[in-house]
């Protein structure tokens, strides 16, 4: 498969608003996918701070760790502003840029329904660069591309029943999820080691729920607006 303007292609970019918003919603997807020989790249919109007990440098360590537990080697911060993340022409430029570069086939992003307004605009910001990634006779780096495909994955504030397109099974892969979360420190566990790991097993409850829907043990639901077509059955989990 090529883009547009042909050269290779990843096979997956994970998008996230802050450091921790893709392990959270999609980080076993993204390690199975590195289990399985794919090339994946994670894009982290802001550092996420400021932040109660965190900082620039301690969340770059502690993304660092995720990194490690995910066996992920390409993660870019773009650097927009935490806190006052819009979807907004020069943030669409900067996002598809790294479309162009990077060219993925598929593209991962937040959920849109959200009361997180980070979380809303990251969705807005990397749906709406999809398009601008494939425009001509403009400035931009790279060459023209539109990725194939856009799913979204769950990381929401809202106590929300969701409602998914699809499940994939990370069954393999939530010891690598569960540790990356571990590695955020200042996120999950500034409140107490008690609270970080209620919240991680929260986590880790509504992997197994959406893993007995597909009946696998552990499972990260994910929505597509757009219908999804398949050339061979043996795609299903039986």
């Amino acid at each position: 498969m090529r883009g547009m303007g042909g050269g290779p292609l990843i096979d997956l970019l994970a998008v996230g608003a802050h450091p921790d918003d893709i392990e959270i919603g999609a980080g076993g997807t993204v390690a199975e996918l590195v289990r399985q020989g794919g090339s994946v790249a994670l894009l982290d919109l802001t550092n996420g701070e400021p932040t109660p007990h965190g900082s620039p440098e301690i969340r770059k360590k502690e993304t660092a760790k995720a990194n490690k537990a995910l066996k992920v080697s390409k993660r870019i911060m773009l650097g927009l502003k935490n806190r006052e993340l819009m979807d907004i022409p020069d943030a669409r430029r900067k996002v598809a840029e790294v479309y162009r570069k990077l060219r993925p086939k598929i593209v991962i992003m937040p959920h849109w329904v959200d009361a997180h307004p980070d979380h809303v605009q990251a969705s807005s910001l990397a749906q709406a660069a999809r398009f601008v990634a494939k425009l001509t006779k403009t400035d931009m780096e790279g060459e023209p591309h539109y990725p194939s495909r856009l799913f979204f994955y769950f990381c929401q504030h809202h106590k929300k029943n969701i409602q998914p397109t699809f499940i994939f099974d990370i069954s393999k892969t939530m010891g690598q999820k569960l540790k990356a979360l571990r590695a955020y420190q200042s996120q999950f566990f500034s409140r107490g080691k008690k609270l970080g790991d209620d919240f991680v097993g929260r986590v880790e409850t509504r992997a197994k729920y959406f893993g007995a829907q597909i009946g696998v043990k552990y499972g990260e639901p994910f929505f597509s607006i757009e219908e999804i077509g398949v050339r061979s059955f043996d795609i299903f989990i039986p």
